[in-house]
């Protein structure tokens, strides 16, 4: 590597120094990507989160009804690991280096 120097005198005083921008961004593709995929499973976790409440049967809300798919699988367990494991991706792609 070369030392970079900078030669100044008084007739270069007051214009603009043109010196190349290096790029400052912190996050590269990579990042980016990972993100991508840590938001989708964000999304699908809170899709399959979706449903009917606890009182609706047939989609017309019924307080005397009681709906047990609140309780199912999928919304109890399988979404909630998705969103989990989406916001663990989120913070592998902030902490991830850039290359």
């Amino acid at each position: 590597m070369s030392k970079k120097t900078t030669k100044f005198s008084a007739s270069d005083f007051g214009k603009e120094n043109k010196t190349a921008e290096e790029n400052t961004f912190y996050f590269g593709k990579e990042n980016y990507k990972w993100m991508l995929i840590g938001l989708a499973f964000i999304v699908v976790g809170f899709l399959l989160m979706m449903g009917a409440d606890a009182n609706t049967v047939d989609g017309k809300f019924d307080p005397n009804a009681w709906n047990d798919e609140i309780f199912s699988i999928r919304r109890i367990r399988i979404a909630p690991l998705f969103i989990v494991i989406g916001f663990a991706i989120e913070v592998y792609a902030i902490l991830k280096r850039k290359n």
